[in-house]
């Protein structure tokens, strides 16, 4: 009996061993599983934002400047339409709203008249096409995060690298950005020419509609060709004189007279500037004769 069991006991210890080592793969595999399983996890994803400036009051040939320089596009809403002299009595979304910056955010203005001649061509929308208004606190759809793969890094010497020797740059000189016109100096005191009820005032730290009007005449003579951007600079910056000499700022009639000879040079050069030309005369002969 003790010789048979001792015949046996190879086979035990054979068989033993192998679900040794069945369970100690398993464990293996297992853990390799576990090991290779990625941690779940989301990226937050960052946009720019902008704020909505507030331009509720403002006479509508300023307050669509200061929507295009924001980076904002614009339409109008409602009966009156885009005339320079119209004033903005609500704009959607209100001042202060933080968007997302999604290219050029589509602000919604109402108009109401304002009591002066609607002289040209109604705007009531913005010359490039707008994108969506997008709330700065809606949430964004996170990415999930694909697991990196293991890579061993392998132990080298750093090169030596001999570090060059460093020359002197002069500095650069910044160039004035030619898009609108810029003046060096602003006069501090503006006494109005008349005061016109309910008109804003002049902003200080706007130039001078003659430093307007001057530059304007200066900007011709570098840009030849009536392309569209270059038509609806002109015709913005003549919105603007015409604008603020009709509501009785600093020497307006001045600005105007520069104006009416910048409108000739353009339609000598582009054949555009007939119709500005007749409005600036139409704005001078008014402010002429409330400045009596």
């Amino acid at each position: 009996m003790a010789f048979r069991v001792a015949a046996h006991l190879p086979r035990v210890a054979i068989v033993a061993l192998v679900f040794v080592l069945a369970g100690a793969t398993l464990t293996y595999g297992a853990a390799k599983r576990l090991s290779a399983t990625p941690a779940k996890g989301a990226v937050s994803a960052t946009t720019p934002t902008v704020v909505v400036p507030d331009v509720t009051g403002q006479a509508f040939v300023f307050a669509k400047g200061a929507l295009e320089d924001g980076g904002f596009a614009w339409r109008v809403a409602g009966s009156v339409h885009g005339y320079a002299v119209n004033k903005v009595v609500f704009q959607s979304p209100v001042a202060g709203t933080k968007l997302r910056d999604t290219g050029a955010p589509t602000i919604t203005v109402g108009l109401e008249r304002a009591g002066y001649k609607e002289a040209g061509e109604p705007e009531d929308i913005s010359p490039y096409t707008g994108t969506a208004v997008v709330l700065a606190s809606t949430p964004v759809a996170a990415k999930p995060v694909s697991p990196a793969p293991v890579v061993r890094k392998r132990v080298a010497k750093k090169p030596v690298v001999k570090k060059p020797v460093a020359k002197a740059v002069a500095p650069t000189k910044k160039v004035a950005h030619t898009t609108h016109v810029t003046a060096a100096k602003h006069v501090a005191a503006r006494p109005p020419a008349f005061v016109v009820r309910g008109a804003p005032k002049e902003p200080l730290k706007e130039m001078p509609l003659t430093n307007r009007a001057k530059l304007l005449s200066q900007w011709l003579s570098t840009h030849s060709k009536p392309t569209s951007a270059n038509v609806r600079h002109f015709l913005y910056q003549n919105a603007w004189v015409v604008t603020g000499a009709r509501f009785g700022w600093w020497h307006g009639a001045d600005a105007l007279r520069l104006l009416i000879a910048a409108d000739a040079k353009a339609e000598r050069m582009w054949g555009v500037g007939s119709k500005s030309e007749v409005a600036a005369r139409q704005a001078l002969a008014e402010v002429e004769a409330r400045s009596r």
